[in-house]
């Protein structure tokens, strides 16, 4: 199965650098082929991609869009029959929009040869706010289509203007992931698993507080025949909540309330057997837990982030906490990351995220005082 991404991005915001980046720091040893729709006479970018050992297929008729119904099908059809790839990379023009080349792929109909693997915008952090007001069809199409902005230049401008220009972002596309630490300190490997949306720390939280849950459950309430009060062999079958479906998004500002985990939601008192356990306590009140999460590019000292954790960890004012975590970049350049439960926490070293990135699950968790915290 060859994987598919597009990488779109308006003219000049930095496409092929980074392809160039990711090819030489997250690809090396996958067989790739790069696609490329140039707009104009000539593909200026094909000599400066062969020298990383890259087919390319250069495409000059014109836009993307113009092109897309023959020669862009026949190429993609082409390149899967002839190098059977890991990978495809598909680098739009610069002013095509996103949503004609996601539509492209899905309309070969080749499902069982290709996977549209990731779909992300490369912008400009410093011409976001005149992108957006004077090529709006085609820069916003491209933000809005995207699971990924990889924001370029960050360096450049200050933590204000970064600030403005996500904030400008998420008002087309809340759900997308939002890169905003600089190219240069980040390793191309995290910027893949940022498209690909392996970097979720909500899931992953979620998943280590279910482990949890089921090992209590078990040791409460199974007996050692590994019969459950149910009276159904269960020693096999593993907990639905751990299975939290892995297509959600998290870490965005988003209240994930509801959606289901199994011991969240059984309001009326059934377990996954359809039979009434109310008498037996097998779902508590403060096993109900919500999560809150967000990403920013605001730096922070240690200090403040030690106050910050140590009034999460120490008062009930911010919710019932059950664990936090995060990585958030440090006023000296350097990041760091955090790991919280009830009455403990630790800050430690770690290397550049995509972003900077806060989760926090429990129980009545109040948002807009967390949000204040943290000050995002």
């Amino acid at each position: 199965m060859t994987k598919v991404d597009i990488i779109s991005g308006f003219l000049g915001a930095g496409k092929t650098t980074l392809i160039g980046k990711l090819l030489k720091e997250a690809l090396q040893g996958e067989q790739v082929v790069l696609i490329e729709n140039e707009f104009g006479e000539i593909g200026i970018d094909g000599g400066f991609l062969k020298d990383s050992g890259v087919e390319i297929r250069e495409m000059n008729s014109g836009c993307i869009c113009c092109s897309l119904v023959g020669d862009f099908g026949t190429s993609l059809k082409e390149v899967v029959d002839t190098y059977h790839p890991d990978r495809i990379i598909i680098e739009p023009s610069g002013v095509g929009k996103l949503s004609d080349v996601i539509k492209a792929v899905k309309d070969l109909h080749i499902e069982d040869e290709i996977r549209l693997n990731s779909a992300s915008t490369v912008a400009d952090a410093s011409k976001v706010k005149m992108y957006m007001k004077n090529f709006g069809e085609f820069f916003n199409n491209q933000i809005e289509h995207a699971g990924t902005i990889i924001l370029s230049r960050t360096q450049n401008i200050s933590e204000d203007k970064l600030n403005t220009a996500v904030e400008m972002i998420r008002s087309l596309n809340a759900d997308a992931r939002v890169i905003t630490t600089p190219w240069d300190d980040l390793e191309g490997a995290t910027i893949l698993a940022a498209m690909e949306n392996v970097t979720n720390l909500e899931l992953e939280m979620l998943a280590e507080q279910a482990e949890k849950t089921h090992q209590e459950y078990e040791h409460e309430h199974h007996h050692h025949d590994g019969e459950c009060g149910c009276g159904h062999h269960h020693e096999d079958e593993e907990h639905e909540h751990e299975h939290h479906d892995h297509d959600g998004e998290c870490c965005h500002g988003h209240h994930h309330e509801d959606e289901e985990h199994e011991h969240e939601h059984h309001h009326d008192g059934e377990c996954g057997c359809g039979h009434h356990h109310d008498h037996e306590g097998h779902h508590h009140a403060d096993e109900v837990f919500t999560s809150w999460g967000v990403e920013t590019p605001n730096k922070y000292d240690r200090a403040e982030l030690d106050e910050i954790l140590k009034k999460l960890s120490e008062t009930e004012e911010y919710g019932n906490i059950l664990r936090s975590k995060g990585m958030l970049p440090a006023n000296d350049g350097t990041w760091m990351y955090f790991d919280l439960v009830p009455q403990e926490y630790e800050i430690r070293d770690g290397k550049p995220d995509y972003t900077g990135r806060i989760c926090v699950i429990g129980a009545q968790l109040k948002e807009q005082e967390l949000k204040e915290l943290f000050r995002v």
